[in-house]
This record gives structure tokens, C-alpha cells and sequence, in this order.
């Protein structure tokens, strides 16, 4: 049957509205009518010759990008597949079920999904960095689609995204946003108001498409004008009925979430009519595509971690310099990215403090401002990660909690990105607290295998970026403000999961654990100690997560005394990573950390305040002798 036969369309649609119903039904939960509203719009979007895509090969970069920012809709997403052929019936029935892969929210697990999604409001991110991708960075035609749903419009990051979308001129993507008026407890704010949706996506720099979302003459048309943008992306705003199909779910209030009894998916097939369960719908393949890199191998799948391309140079630092480890990650980046060409940096509009600019001004094209916009900044790189690039994405260190939704659904994706947090912790000074990133190390702790790396000076930061760039995963690197002395040469290694021990001896009576700026202090109380004739080891703990556990043991076992210093509130830093490491070890351990109100002041004024300098370690010294 010819693809575009409207009579086609409608059976496909039915049978995706079939589907949806039989899943939902069959696990007992889920979200049948946010699916049924948004049947018509996705059917006509990837079976009406619109989407580009080759199901045998997910990976072709050529291939367009679906992403169901409206997660909650996963049994539309699985029915679509499923009309595809891709997945039985029988499949179908296991939707939410232990060791399915289709779970209740769009996972990783299942091999359409371009990124987890359910939290809403981020999938528009999502689109905006594969959108940046296609049109900046590989320069492949392929468009990207973003499901959304009403509710979600009501988050910030969206509208964060649809700035960052008008100002790169995104043509390429297109937003699909199914205004069914009902959310989970009730009308939306503006219920079936299409043209309060409308005068807000053209006054952040969209086209905009009003259209009935269950007529596919009209959705035909709209994604036709979508296909031919030009120098603005395009939102299709559907007015649609939650349930649609089945008359005693149409926009009725109270059925979010809720799936159908027996009886009830019976008296709902009875008025879907006849389903052809044997017709299967075609999917447009993605046009040919030339490039002089080899795409493939830049996909996001199961892929080795990335290596350099040639022999990196050393990073060169005259030792008689302090050097702020924040200036260190930007010349890092500056000088291993010809190594590493899928590498791409995105700030949040702090590039002369986080030094990113220096990236930039070496790589302008792999630059991508993203202006004081943390949850698109994270969004955005997920989309670029999920298309085989490296980003790296720098701001104050405090500004990753507005972002950490996002950063913590990238895990679900497989994410490959690299978060850099500068001006952390009270060290920074005169700024005061809301400057002060003291919770950043506990947030990313958190992240089931993200790695958590704090540098103490310039030679350790730049092999640590190293050592993220050649990663895979989320990593996390903590920089400071404060200008700090070289430590080591520049030939020295910094593997993940390492720590250094720089100052040790067969007397010492205790072990200084730090990392960072506290590091430095502990150095200057081990020498101030020394002229006591008291001795103490120092460990530079660079590596947070995973710990150093080994090198720490014996220091325990060898000193009995562990000491942690850092700039950063005691819940979730270093002092209780250490503790949880050791539990067993029998040391006596002990923490120094921020546990006072922050305030302004100088450097070196809070670090006295908050007991973590120099003096506050030696003073624990002394009481540990008592």
C-alpha cells in the first residue's frame, strides 16, 4: 500500500492505538491517553515519509532523531516500533515488567530510544545539542524531532532551550507539542488555549504551526513546512483530546496514569473498529550522506573508550609560578584537542573564569556558548554525547545544582560528558556563599559510575583532563580560583582512581587526606610541624570517586589516624567518602570541613574561619597528641 494513502495512515494509526491499549493493559499501569493523544501526530511523523530512518541501523548518523521528551508517552513509542515490526505482540505484553526492555519510561535498553527520558522538560535539550550536532559539527541533513507534551511547557528548560534553538538558528529541528488540555491532576495552565502557546514560541524566535492534532491532512501539511524551514525552528502546536479514540477516555479528567481493566479494554477495542494486525508500516530511509571522517565509529554505542589520535604533548609550567588549576583546564583542553577532534566545549557565559575561552579562541567552531542557562548547557551536551562527541561543560562550581536533574538523567543515557566546576568553595573569597560551590563533590558522588576528580595544581589538572577526555562516562572535575604552587613535574601520571602520597616517613603519627586547596595547606602544616619534630604523611587524594582505597588502608594502618580536609560541606565530600571506604579499618578517623555559615571575606580570612587551613590542621595534630 502506498505510504502516503490516507487510508494507510488511518489503519496504522489504529493499530498503534491497539497496541498502545494492549500494553498498558496487559502490565496493569502506564499512561494510555497521553499516548492516544499524540497516536495520530506520531504516526503520521514516521510513517507518512516525514522521518528518515533506517531501523537495521539505529546508529546511522545519517538517520533523524525522535526524541519523546513527553516520556510518560513510552507505550506510543513502543507501539510505533511495533507497527514497524520490530517488536512482536508478545513483546508488547511486557511492557514495565522486571528485565523487559520496554520499561516504564523510555530507556537505554531499548534500541530506538535516543535518550532516557521521563523527567520532564529536558528532551527539547536533548534535541538542541543533536540539532547543534547535525548543522555545526558533522554537518549531516538530518533533523531532529521532539515530542513534547503541555505539562512540561510550564518548566524552565524549555524555554531555555527554545532561546538557545532561535539563537543557533536550528532549522533543523522541529518540536512537536501535543496540547491534550488535561495533566495529571487536572487542566493545564492554558488547557486548549493554542494561541497563548503560539505567541509565546514566536516571541522566543520559532515558527510556529497550529494545527487539529488527530487531522492528518493537517499534520501532513505541517511537517511538510517543518521539512523546508529556513533559518528558524519550527514548533507544531496540536490541539488534541487526551484518550482520543476511545469515547469514554476522550478528555475526560481523572485517567492519567491509569491503565484499563479487562472490561474496559474490551468495550475499547469494540470501538476502535477492526484492526489489521498484519499491516506494517514503512519508515523513509535517510538520504546518502558524504563526510571525510569515518561517522560510524563516533557512534554513542558500545564503543571503546576514546584514545588520541597522535602523541600529546606535555603541559609546560615554569615551577617558580602558581597557577590557578581553573586557567590549567582551559590550556588542558587547548592543547590535547587536536588530539582528540570529537572533543566540544559548552559554558554558561563564565568562559574568561572557567578559561574555557581558551579552548575557544584555539577551536572556535567546537565552542558553543550556551549563556547563564545550566539545565539546556547539561541537555545540550547530552544530545551532542548521544552523537559521538566529547563534551565538556563548564561553569561555578555552585551552578551545576540548578542543572543536576539533567546531569543525573544523563546517566541513563550512557552519557559521555565531562562537567567542570570552577570557584568552588570558600577559597574563592570576597563573592560570599551564593558563589561558593561547597555541595558540588556530594552531587556527583551520587552518580551511580561517574568519576569525581579534584586537581591541587596545574600539572595534576591538565592530566586529569587527559584522563577524562580518554573516559567513558561522567566525569567530574573540581577546579579553584585561587592561584596555587606547582606541585609536581610535568611527566607525572594522574590515573583515575589513583592518589599521590607526597610526604611520608616511618614516624608519622597521622595522615593528612586532602585534595584540592586544602592540599596546599596541609603541606604548609606538615612543614610547620616538622619543625616541632612531629611528622605526618600527606596524601593528595586527586581522585574522590573511585577512592584510592589501598593507599589509604595502609595509611591507616600504618598511622592509625586519618585526618580529611576540605572546602566543602562534610555531607557527601571527601571526609565521608574516605569514612565509607575505611569503615572497617579500626583508624580514628577525623574531618575538617566547611560546617560554619559561609560568608566574605579573604581567602585565607575563611579558610582560618571554617578550620580547615593550615593552623585548624595543625591545632587537630595537637589534640590527637593530648
Amino acid at each position: 500500500m502506498n505510504p502516503s494513502s490516507p487510508i494507510y495512515l488511518r489503519n496504522l494509526a489504529r493499530l498503534v492505538r491497539y497496541y498502545i491499549l494492549l500494553s498498558t493493559t496487559e502490565a496493569g499501569s502506564g499512561h494510555p491517553t497521553s499516548s492516544l493523544s499524540a497516536a495520530d501526530l506520531m504516526t503520521i511523523l514516521v510513517f507518512g515519509g516525514f522521518f528518515h530512518f533506517d531501523p537495521a541501523n539505529p546508529e546511522n548518523p545519517a538517520n533523524d532523531r525522535l526524541i519523546f521528551s513527553k516520556g510518560h508517552a513510552s507505550p506510543l513509542l513502543y507501539a510505533l516500533w511495533a507497527a514497524a515490526g520490530k517488536i512482536t505482540e508478545e513483546e508488547l505484553k511486557t511492557l514495565r515488567m522486571f528485565g523487559s526492555r520496554l520499561e516504564g519510561h523510555p530507556a537505554m535498553t531499548f534500541p530506538y530510544t535516543e535518550a532516557a527520558t521521563g523527567s520532564l522538560g529536558q528532551g527539547l535539550s536533548i534535541g538542541v545539542g543533536m540539532a547543534l550536532n547535525a548543522k555545526y559539527l558533522d554537518k549531516i541533513p538530518y533533523r531532529t524531532f521532539v515530542l513534547l507534551g503541555d505539562s512540561e511547557i510550564a518548566e524552565g528548560s524549555v524555554w531555555e532551550a527554545m532561546q538557545c534553538a532561535a539563537h543557533y538558528k536550528l532549522n533543523n529541528l522541529a518540536g512537536i507539542l501535543d496540547v491534550n488540555r488535561l495533566g495529571q491532576r487536572g487542566e493545564t495552565m492554558h488547557g486548549h488555549d493554542l494561541e497563548a502557546y503560539e505567541k509565546k514560541v514566536i516571541a522566543f524566535g520559532w515558527n510556529a504551526i497550529m494545527i487539529d492534532g488527530h487531522s492528518h491532512d493537517e499534520i501532513a501539511r505541517a511537517y511538510e513546512h517543518a521539512l523546508t524551514a529556513t533559518e528558524k525552528p519550527v514548533m507544531i502546536i496540536a490541539r488534541t483530546l487526551k484518550g482520543k479514540g476511545i469515547s469514554f477516555l476522550e478528555d475526560q479528567d481523572g485517567w492519567h496514569g491509569k491503565a484499563l481493566s479487562r472490561d474496559q479494554f474490551q468495550n475499547a477495542l469494540k470501538e476502535l473498529g477492526e484492526v489489521d494486525r498484519t499491516i506494517r508500516g514503512e519508515i523513509a530511509p535517510p538520504p546518502a550522506y558524504s563526510s571525510s571522517s569515518n561517522l560510524e565509529t563516533r557512534s554513542p554505542g558500545n564503543v571503546p573508550a576514546p584514545s588520541p589520535t597522535q602523541e600529546l604533548p606535555p603541559p609546560v609550567y615554569p615551577i617558580e609560578t602558581p597557577v590557578a588549576t581553573r586557567k590549567a583546564y582551559g590550556n588542558a583542553l587547548a592543547r590535547i584537542s587536536p588530539a582528540f577532534p570529537d572533543i566540544v566545549v559548552l559554558d554558561a557565559e563564565v568562559g574568561n573564569s572557567t578559561f574555557a575561552e581558551i579552548f575557544k579562541k584555539a577551536h572556535p567552531e567546537r565552542f558553543f556558548e550556551m549563556y547563564i542557562a545550566e539545565q539546556n548547557m547539561a541537555g545540550a551536551a547530552l544530545g551532542m554525547s548521544r552523537r559521538g562527541k566529547i563534551p565538556f561543560c563548564s561553569t561555578f562550581a555552585a551552578f551545576f545544582t540548578r542543572a543536576f536533574d539533567q546531569i543525573r538523567m544523563s546517566q541513563y543515557s550512557d552519557a559521555n560528558i565531562k562537567f567542570t566546576g570552577s570557584h568552588a568553595g570558600v577559597s574563592i573569597g570576597e563573592d560570599g556563599p551564593s558563589q561558593m560551590g561547597l555541595e558540588d563533590l556530594a552531587m556527583f558522588r551520587t552518580l551511580r559510575d561517574g568519576v569525581v576528580l579534584y586537581p591541587s595544581d596545574a600539572i595534576s589538572t591538565e592530566r586529569l583532563v587527559e584522563e577524562a577526555a580518554q573516559s567513558r562516562g561522567i566525569v567530574y572535575i573540581r577546579t579553584t580560583r585561587k592561584d596555587t604552587p606547582i606541585l609536581y613535574d610535568a611527566g607525572e601520571k594522574f590515573p583515575i582512581g589513583g592518589s599521590k602520597t607526597i610526604r611520608s616517613n616511618n614516624h608519622d603519627i597521622a595522615t593528612i587526606v586532602a585534595a584540592g586547596i586544602t592540599l596546599h595547606e596541609a603541606l604548609a602544616a606538615h612543614e610547620s610541624l616538622q619543625k616541632e619534630r612531629i611528622s605526618i604523611r600527606v596524601i593528595d587524594c586527586y581522585s574522590i570517586k573511585p577512592l584510592d582505597t589501598a593507599t589509604l588502608l595502609k595509611a591507616a594502618q600504618e598511622t592509625h589516624t586519618l585526618i580529611t580536609v576540605e572546602d566543602h560541606y562534610p555531607e557527601g565530600g571527601l571526609g565521608e567518602a574516605v569514612a565509607a571506604a575505611l569503615a572497617n579499618s579500626g583508624a580514628s578517623m577525623h574531618s575538617l570541613a566547611v560546617r560554619r555559615r559561609p560568608k566574605s571575606g579573604e581567602p585565607n580570612e575563611l579558610l582560618d574561619y571554617e578550620e580547615i587551613s593550615k593552623d585548624a590542621i595543625i591545632r587537630a595534630i595537637h589534640r590527637i597528641l593530648q
